[in-house]
């Protein structure tokens, strides 16, 4: 309906898709508002029902057909388009919190939802024949009530509309989706469409997936520094190694120039003999020798 198409800029945004209303069985005419009742009970008790859309079906006279004081655990309530007159036959309904009659033909008797609505908090009348600011006053007697749509009401053409509804209706956040201020009206309430809990819920995953990036990144900082610091050690070693390698190698050095100094000191026969028996080989005059033996 068109009404409900509109509370998409804020305010109530209802619509029977939402809440999956069976459209099915209207044909070209319109499916009795009693007979839509049974439909959408499913089975069900009126008592165990918290949500009932009746939109687009046939009301008798003008009036609400099938609703009982049975529906007693009823938070929303939706008949757009059901060309009703009056809501003289709205039963109590204590727990009832939004309710949206827009594009029906309502012009007054809005008493009776002070009186068996009490907790209503969202009221769209939007599309109704509601001409003088007078008709709201019984309003004034919803004090939870903080959303109110009237849009394409004539009430909205008069001069300060809105000063004047805000003024006789102290209570109300929101009319036709905007505060006081001008400022637009959410989209939808967090708290009836669990958007909060959803957020919550989405918010604690993303602290838990932060804490375990800081874990890791913890983790990997911890096993870098690891490897710096066998990396230190490491190069420590070859220091270490470097040194004492350059240590024997002059030791080496040393015992090798040492062999020379000795050598150096010895006769040159005596130098030669030694030399040839380090190279294994035998001194060509030992072999004259032994000949001549």
């Amino acid at each position: 309906a068109a009404g409900s198409a509109r509370l998409g800029s804020g305010g109530l945004a209802f619509s029977s898709a939402r809440f999956g209303s069976a459209q099915a069985g209207t044909g070209g005419g319109r499916m009795e508002m009693k007979k839509r009742l049974t439909l959408e009970l499913r089975n069900k008790k009126p008592g165990e029902v918290k949500e009932l859309v009746l939109d687009n079906c046939r009301s008798d006279d003008g009036k609400i057909v099938g609703l009982s004081s049975d529906f007693e655990n009823l938070e929303f309530l939706s008949m757009i388009n059901v060309n009703l007159l009056s809501i003289s036959n709205l039963p109590k309904l204590n727990k009832l919190r939004k309710l949206e009659l827009s594009d029906n033909r309502i012009s007054g008797g809005l008493e009776v939802l002070a009186e068996r609505t009490p907790n209503l908090t969202h009221l769209n009348l939007s599309g109704n024949k509601i001409k003088d600011i007078n008709t709201l006053e019984p309003l004034k007697k919803l004090p939870n009530l903080h959303s109110l749509d009237l849009f394409n009401c004539e009430v909205t053409m008069l001069i300060n509309y809105r000063e004047s509804v805000f003024t006789l209706l102290p209570q109300l956040t929101y009319l036709d989706g905007f505060d006081a201020d001008e400022q637009e009206a959410p989209d939808s309430d967090p708290e009836a469409d669990g958007d909060g809990l959803e957020d919550e819920y989405e918010n604690g995953e993303e602290g838990e997936e932060e804490e375990d990036d800081d874990e890791e990144d913890d983790l990997d900082e911890e096993v870098i520094d690891e490897e710096d610091d066998e990396d230190d050690d490491l190069e420590g070693e070859e220091e270490e190694d470097g040194v004492d390698d350059e240590e024997e190698d002059e030791e080496e050095d040393g015992e090798d120039e040492g062999d020379d100094e000795a050598d150096d000191d010895l006769p040159r026969g005596e130098k030669r003999k030694r030399n040839l028996e380090d190279e294994g080989e035998e001194d060509p005059e030992d072999e004259e020798d032994d000949e001549d033996d």
